[in-house]
């Protein structure tokens, strides 16, 4: 349009020849390189921006779809979270029950071994003493025959004879069974 407008002033009969202005030919000789450089570097440059254009949509499009990739597996991530804290109660809860029934079992063991060992004592005790006893019933019976035999060796003459032999008589003549 420029050029036109600088043709339209030109008056008509003159034609095409040499300029000797230079204002006019500098002038001239721009608004045919811009009008060149706009149709066809119009076009290419229109065609860069375009190229342009689509690959910053297609990033924002990838940004957006690894965003919301993103997001996905923070929100699977809490959600895995979630159920290690709930599985990490379970487990206490477990473990402190499982211990309570642990300690008690171990309480429950020990007052049965002390039952055990109580019972053992005192059967122990028990047979050291009909032990002794029996020790001590043999030994008294032993002295018993042995001052006996000492007594009858010594004292064995016809008289005392006679006398264990009344005795024993009289004895039988008052037993009376009933």
């Amino acid at each position: 349009m420029i050029f036109l407008t600088l043709f339209a002033h030109i008056p008509s009969g003159e034609g095409f020849g040499f300029n000797g202005n230079i204002l006019e030919t500098n002038l001239i000789n721009l608004s045919v390189v811009i009008a060149v450089v706009v149709s066809f570097g119009g076009d290419a440059l229109r065609s860069l921006l375009d190229n342009r254009k689509q690959t910053i949509l297609n990033n924002l499009q990838e940004a957006d779809q690894k965003a919301k990739e993103a997001e996905e597996k923070l929100t699977k991530a809490r959600a895995q979270l979630e159920l290690a804290k709930k599985k990490a109660i379970e487990i206490r809860e477990q473990g402190t029950l499982t211990a309570e029934q642990e300690k008690k079992q171990a309480i429950r063991q020990t007052q049965e071994d002390v039952s055990r060992l109580e019972e053992i004592k005192q059967e122990t005790i028990r047979f050291q003493q009909q032990k002794a006893i029996s020790q001590v019933s043999q030994k008294v019976v032993s002295l018993a025959l042995t001052q006996v035999r000492e007594k009858l060796s010594s004292r064995l003459d016809p008289t005392f004879h006679s006398s264990v032999n009344n005795f024993n008589i009289v004895l039988f003549t008052n037993y009376k069974p009933k």
